[in-house]
């Protein structure tokens, strides 16, 4: 049978792909200390439980508004308002189910044929196969020559930027590399942006796990607020990632046309898990701090035990990873490390980033520290 073409040029999730050979080959038996899981190994709160389990009990069970439950689209609104600087309403903005449904739906709307999106190399792995689906064509920014920030590069980005580009996405904190890009590189874009008419999404899904005095939504520049799409969720921040409950802000202009593909594919999220979101927003500060404060504790950690092996790294303001170089091959160098020491990380390659290994330290200081000793011990390091 012929598939579509935009179906075929999509190469599988390289995350997913470590992450179900780390559970084959702990169904075999073999102890396998995963490293390459991108979400929290703490349970979700109670609290946001507690109501999730109430919501259910009282009857919350049909479908929401397709844009989600109006009390939780004012919260929110709230939050954008009060920790980004943000001014959505509620009507413009949807609840999708997971950030990455909002992404699919932000660049569905904003791409068509032949337009070009620029994205920031290393790079989250769907940013580019939903770029691909809409019929977009990529480019190319690679931060690995400075450092993985944005600023330094902004020359680079600048020479980029063609009559055919729509779009830029950011990603601070950015997956894989944890930096946190600056206000002056944030206005950069901004120029840039507004010099060319260009669209930016902002993926902020780690904008809570973030280890920087300082962090600035572009959304919240001057100029920005009519072309910025703000893209976070609950996953990461909350320890939600099953629950699965995102959302994005955006001008109700393009909020109308996204709503279409939203009603049109997912109709709404989950009922009772738009309830627990609320909660998650408005009574969960306390829980989210101690999150942060165990994965600062944990950066510091494999930062040191790098250190101590040899390994001058560059340390991550955000989210809970680091990477690593490892030579010419990231790819064989991880299946060499899991099929060897039995330790599973995700090649840089999946992110567009040749000779580098990401380590997740969602993960225990024992196993962390086990870890690195295999690595060591396997010459891997």
């Amino acid at each position: 049978m012929k598939f579509a073409r935009r179906v075929e040029q999509i190469q599988p999730s390289a995350t997913v792909a470590v992450g179900n050979k780390a559970a084959m080959l702990k169904q075999k038996g073999i102890d396998i200390i995963d490293l390459s899981v991108g979400e929290p190994d703490f349970k979700t709160p109670e609290n946001i439980v507690k109501v999730a389990k109430r919501s259910l009990d009282s009857g919350d069970h049909g479908y929401t508004s397709s844009k989600g439950i109006l009390e939780l689209r004012d919260s929110i609104s709230k939050y954008f308002s009060s920790k980004c600087g943000l001014e959505y309403g509620s009507e413009e903005i949807i609840v999708t189910p997971g950030a990455k449904q909002a992404l699919f739906e932000a660049i569905m709307t904003i791409i068509q044929e032949g337009d070009e999106a620029i994205v920031l190399t290393p790079a989250w792995v769907s940013y580019e196969p939903i770029i691909s689906m809409a019929g977009g064509e990529i480019t190319r920014v690679d931060l690995e020559p400075y450092g993985f920030q944005l600023a330094p590069a902004m020359s680079k980005l600048k020479e980029t930027i063609s009559s055919r580009t729509k779009l830029i996405v950011i990603n601070s904190p950015s997956n894989p590399t944890g930096a946190v890009y600056s206000q002056k590189a944030l206005e950069g874009v901004r120029d840039l942006a507004v010099d060319n008419d260009v669209m930016v999404i902002s993926d902020e899904i780690y904008k809570e796990i973030t280890y920087a005095p300082e962090y600035t939504s572009i959304g919240s520049i001057e100029g920005m607020g009519d072309r910025t799409v703000t893209v976070n969720g609950f996953s990461k921040a909350y320890a939600m990632t099953g629950w699965r409950l995102g959302y994005m802000g955006a001008p109700q202009s393009l909020i109308k046309q996204a709503a279409k593909i939203h009603s049109h594919t997912v109709t709404c999220a989950t009922n009772m898990v738009q309830h627990a979101g609320v909660e998650a927003l408005e009574n969960t500060e306390d829980s989210v701090r101690e999150m942060v404060s165990s994965f600062r504790q944990r950066r510091d950690f494999i930062l040191r035990l790098l250190s101590n092996s040899g390994m001058d790294i560059l340390s991550p303001d955000g989210a809970f990873y680091v990477m690593i170089p490892v030579g010419g091959n990231g790819v064989k160098w991880c299946e060499k490390s899991i099929e060897e020491a039995h330790v599973a990380m995700v090649p840089g390659e999946a992110f567009g980033a040749p000779g580098y290994a990401r380590i997740s330290y969602a993960n225990s200081m024992e196993n962390i520290e086990e870890a690195i000793e295999r690595l060591c011990a396997n010459e891997l390091i």
